[in-house]
């Protein structure tokens, strides 16, 4: 067992409406008047209100190369990153010096050093804490990061770890790109960041926050062409396939059902859902495979308009915003679940504790 004690989540400052969003992009897709139709129709339809932006809108007009998007990812995660693990562990009541652990994710941005290594000095870590950079899982690393971090602390229960998250989604924009992944993604991803402070079980009556029980990992065949990453001389170019909710609908509930019934659970047992605001059509997918009650899923609906999909960081957000909320009640379960490139999905198994810490 491991204790989730504290989540910050943080956004950058810049905040649009998405109708404001799509007018800026738009242009820089595409010139025909009539493709522009098409992006202005897709965007309106994913249900987002407002979006954050990691730098001012008016900035990606001048945003041409992969490495100006790349160095800005480095300068503004950083800050980001920084935000969020110090609000995290004040949160928890620790210092950066009690940290011995760090899992650092990201699909939006590379770097070597990575930015989890710049973290040390900013935050002033530990030089001899231990850390894992992620680059590939994708959205579901926000739910995977979870369960690998239970998985280290299962072994170091004495130990302090920070799980942190950094998406920068609009720095990957295809200039002159307007094919439908193209326009999909540059209607429904936004940027922010999060930080997750987890505790092992010798620490964890000494903070609040939820239990991590166990998880279920899935990485489901012939697959590896619907979701991910096309790397090119342009950066990151999205491959998004129309019928990814298709998988999620076939896939999902018999995952998080063997999960459940390990621990004598049933879907109807699980107050608490964290789906991943992944959009419109994933988030009706899954609900229609877990068979789950209207309203389910408001909170991720909740966080899809009000930020959009967040990548790796949106499961966290929704997340920080149930254990905000304290309307869990002692003792009952709740089901963190996400998916990424792969296809792959991560179910995670939440216990509210009984105890006061």
């Amino acid at each position: 067992m491991a204790r989730i004690a504290s989540i910050a989540p943080v956004l950058p400052p810049h905040s649009y409406p998405q109708s404001d969003i799509t007018a800026t992009l738009a242009p820089l897709l595409t010139a025909d008047p009539r493709r522009r139709a098409v992006i202005e129709r897709v965007h309106a339809g994913t249900g987002i209100a407002t979006r954050h932006t990691a730098l001012p809108l008016d900035a990606y007009a001048s945003l041409t190369s992969f490495a100006d998007a790349n160095d800005a990812f480095l300068r503004e995660g950083l800050a980001l990153a920084g935000t969020a693990c110090r609000a995290a562990l004040a949160g928890a009541g620790l210092a950066p010096a009690d940290v011995d652990f760090v899992l650092f994710t990201s699909i939006t941005g590379i770097g070597a050093p990575s930015l989890d290594a710049l973290l040390v000095e900013h935050l002033g870590l530990r030089n001899d804490v231990r850390r894992i950079p992620v680059f590939g899982l994708g959205c579901v690393a926000g739910a995977a990061g979870i369960a690998r971090v239970r998985d280290y602390l299962q072994g170091h229960p004495h130990d302090v770890a920070l799980l942190v998250s950094v998406e920068l989604c609009s720095l990957t924009l295809q200039r002159g790109d307007d094919s439908m992944a193209n326009v999909v993604s540059s209607g429904l991803f936004g940027d922010g960041a999060a930080a997750a402070v987890m505790v092992g079980s010798a620490r964890a009556q000494d903070v609040g926050g939820v239990d991590v029980v166990d998880s279920r990992s899935a990485l489901y065949p012939d697959t590896a062409g619907m979701l991910g990453w096309d790397i090119g001389g342009s950066g990151f170019r999205i491959v998004l396939a129309a019928s990814l909710a298709d998988v999620v609908e076939r896939h999902l509930g018999p995952d998080v059902v063997d999960l459940l019934a390990a621990h004598g659970l049933k879907v109807s047992d699980v107050d608490t859902w964290v789906a991943h605001a992944g959009g419109p059509r994933i988030l009706e997918a899954a609900a229609r495979s877990l068979d789950v009650p209207e309203g389910a899923f408001a909170a991720s609906w909740e966080s899809l308009s009000r930020v959009g999909n967040l990548s790796s960081a949106s499961v966290l957000h929704v997340l920080a915003d149930r254990l905000r909320d304290g309307g869990a009640v002692p003792g009952s379960a709740g089901v963190v679940f996400a998916f990424g490139p792969g296809v792959s999905a991560e179910a995670v198994l939440l216990r509210w504790p009984e105890e006061v810490a």
